[in-house]
Order: structure tokens, then C-alpha cells, then sequence
């Protein structure tokens, strides 16, 4: 079921299908300690896992139509001022991190692929906590905890589920 002799309609309907299931991610908000988990980096991993070295399409698209006011961001906010606001990194950092989940795919070692959702996950961090630490004015440790700590719970779960959910579609 993953992509890998893709034509170009195949491309473009799995396109299509993770930029919707990200953009409704954005909305879902499921109660877990310490923080609420939503599922947009749920389906950024999933796009790794099932479009490989082609997961990146489908998240770049998502950020450039939200960027271009398409309420795709969470609960349906949009525009360049979303990615310039404290949240904005965390955003950019799904387009690296859908391109190494997709690669690390393309193995088929276990641990590679592990190994390539953990760094797809560390990504986000990197690009989220580094940009709101610049865009609120705070120390990077400061960012760190805020923007990234309560989250790795909750993150550990989704890509957790991300990798089942690739041995289940082998």
C-alpha cells in the first residue's frame, strides 16, 4: 500500500489525502497528559511511512496553501502571519520532518526506520523550539521547555502508532 512505483495520479490522490488528513489532525484534540494531543504530526509521520521519499510533496503543499490563507492550521487559523508567529517553526519543521520519516522508509531495516521517525519528531522540535525561541524573544531553554517538553509524551505515542500502522500496511 506505500508508494513506491508511483505515477502521477497515485501521487497527487496520496497528496491530496494526507493534506486533508493533516489539515482535519489540526482540529482533533484528544485529552492526554500534560498537554492535549492533536494529530497534524501524526499524519506528517504517517505521510513518511506510506509516500516514502515522496512524503514530503503533501506536507509542503499544506504549509505553502495555508500560508496562502487556506484554514488549514490549527482550528482553522491561516497566512504568512501564522508561520511568522511563535508557532510558525514548529509548521516549517513538519516539511523536514515528512522528508526524513519518507526516507528512512525507504529501508527496510527496522531500526532505520525507527531511527528516521524518531528524527523526523526531532526535526519539528529543532525548527519549532529554535523559531519561537527568535520570534517570542525567550532563551532556548526557556523554548525548549515550553515548546517542546509537553509534548514529547503525547509525540512518543503518535510515533509509536505511525510505525505500527507501517508493519500493518507491509
Amino acid at each position: 500500500m506505500s508508494v513506491e512505483n508511483v505515477n502521477r495520479a497515485s501521487l497527487l490522490s496520496y497528496s491530496a489525502t494526507f493534506i486533508a488528513l493533516i489539515a482535519a489532525g489540526s482540529w482533533v484534540s484528544i485529552p492526554f497528559f500534560p498537554v492535549p494531543l492533536t494529530l497534524q504530526t501524526f499524519f506528517v509521520l504517517l505521510a513518511g511511512v506510506v509516500m516514502r521519499k515522496h512524503a514530503a510533496i503533501p506536507v509542503l503543499l499544506y504549509v505553502a496553501l495555508g500560508a496562502l490563507n487556506l484554514p488549514l492550521f490549527h482550528n482553522g487559523t491561516a497566512g504568512v502571519g501564522v508561520l511568522l508567529g511563535p508557532t510558525g517553526g514548529f509548521l516549517i519543521g513538519f516539511i523536514p520532518a515528512a522528508a526524513l520519516a519518507g526516507l528512512s522508509y525507504e529501508s527496510e531495516s527496522r531500526s532505520v526506520r525507527i531511527g528516521g521517525l524518531i528524527l523526523a519528531t526531532l526535526a519539528i522540535y529543532a525548527c519549532g523550539v529554535s523559531w519561537l525561541s527568535f520570534s517570542a524573544s525567550i532563551p532556548l531553554l526557556e523554548s525548549f521547555l515550553l515548546g517542546a517538553v509537553p509534548f514529547i509524551p503525547g509525540d512518543a505515542v503518535k510515533l509509536f502508532a505511525a510505525y505500527r500502522i507501517g508493519k500493518r500496511l507491509e
